[in-house]
């Protein structure tokens, strides 16, 4: 016994043993802040992804028959938990971060400590010390914390006595604006998978080269048609808002996008027949899909709207009344499986078509 003893004793003085036990600890507890990081940035990911939904929905809530001020003012009450749930989420998740920094530096700590332990007389320099990158940033956080103000501010100077126009422009624009910027937060902050990350920037960039041509037809753009969304393309946005008597926000609203219509249509430019040919293309293929018995006149109406969600809703993707990436492939792959269908049957004919382009921005 008295042996065992003297062994065990043995064993607890030998530094390097010690310093070894400490490395091991910090090792596992860098792996558990790491996966704690991992949990924490999956939450805050999907909690944006709800608030994002939600302020989403204001597009909608605005184009319908909306018949007082007050509908309008109660509705964004429906925004105040998805808003603490995401806030909260990025709360935790930047803490986890910061504990995954901090348990890097406690394990270099311990390694610097091991290595001394092993050959007193080596020398060794203190690992610095170092902040954790941004889960974000700056500038996409501040322009989260900006639009938040101004959605608020916006909510705030609508009364029972703003007229129901205005109140929507404006309740509109500040929603956009906001939804726009959480956007920009979930890429930035690695919530986009690779492949939606591409497909992503893929849409934006067509949605932008779009807008630019249009607004360089309409006289309000005379930079080069890049795509990007850069500050020449919000400074013609601006143009167009102010020219029109709208809120100046540099992203494009319900109002705005009416407003850029109407300047297209009344100069009888080439972007407006090209929107009114997408649409009535659309038109077309909804049509020969069974989901719209109007006319084919590249008029988009609300009926439009339906029959693309319902049209949407067959293909399995998020009904959003829009002709996005989603729906393009979802539709492009039931055009390939009902051709594959046609080949093994001689007798079946196949006559959908596809969108395109996409509407009108809402």
């Amino acid at each position: 016994m008295l042996t065992l003893a003297g062994c065990g004793e043995g064993d607890g003085d030998d530094p390097v043993k010690a310093a070894e036990a400490r490395v091991q600890a910090k090792e596992k507890a860098l792996a558990d802040a790491k996966a704690e990081f991992a949990e924490q940035s999956e939450e805050f990911c999907d909690a944006s992804e709800d608030y994002i939904t939600s302020l989403d929905r204001y597009g909608d809530v605005l184009t319908e028959t909306t018949t007082t001020v007050g509908d309008v003012r109660d509705a964004g009450a429906e925004l105040e938990q998805p808003r603490a749930e995401a806030m909260d989420g990025a709360e935790a998740a930047v803490d986890a971060q910061r504990a995954v920094a901090d348990a890097r530096q406690e394990l270099a700590e311990a390694e610097a400590a091991l290595a001394v332990a092993k050959d007193p007389s080596a020398k060794t320099t203190a690992p610095a010390s170092s902040s954790p990158d941004p889960l974000a940033p700056a500038a996409t956080v501040d322009r989260v914390e900006q639009a938040e103000s101004q959605f608020a501010t916006a909510q705030e100077g609508i009364t029972d006595a703003t007229p129901l126009a205005q109140a929507s422009e404006q309740f509109n624009a500040a929603a956009v604006a906001l939804e726009l910027s959480w956007l920009r937060l979930f890429a930035d902050a690695g919530c986009l998978t690779d492949e939606q990350a591409v497909q992503a920037e893929s849409a934006v960039r067509e949605y932008t080269t779009t807008l630019q041509r249009s607004l360089s037809e309409a006289g309000h753009f005379d930079g080069e048609v890049d795509g990007v969304y850069g500050p020449a393309t919000v400074d013609a946005v601006k143009a167009l808002q102010e020219a029109s008597g709208l809120p100046v926000t540099g992203v494009v609203d319900k109002a705005t996008a009416a407003a850029l219509q109407a300047d297209l249509a009344a100069q009888g430019g080439a972007s407006a027949q090209e929107d009114t040919a997408s649409t009535a293309a659309l038109q077309q293929t909804l049509r020969l899909a069974g989901f719209w018995d109007g006319p084919v006149d590249g008029e988009w109406t609300p009926e439009l709207t339906e029959a693309l969600e319902d049209f949407q809703d067959e293909l399995d993707v998020e009904p959003t009344g829009t002709v996005d990436a989603a729906t393009i492939t979802a539709l492009e792959k039931a055009i390939a499986e009902a051709q594959e269908a046609d080949e093994e049957s001689p007798g079946r004919t196949s006559a959908t078509a596809s969108p395109s382009a996409s509407p009108p921005s809402d």
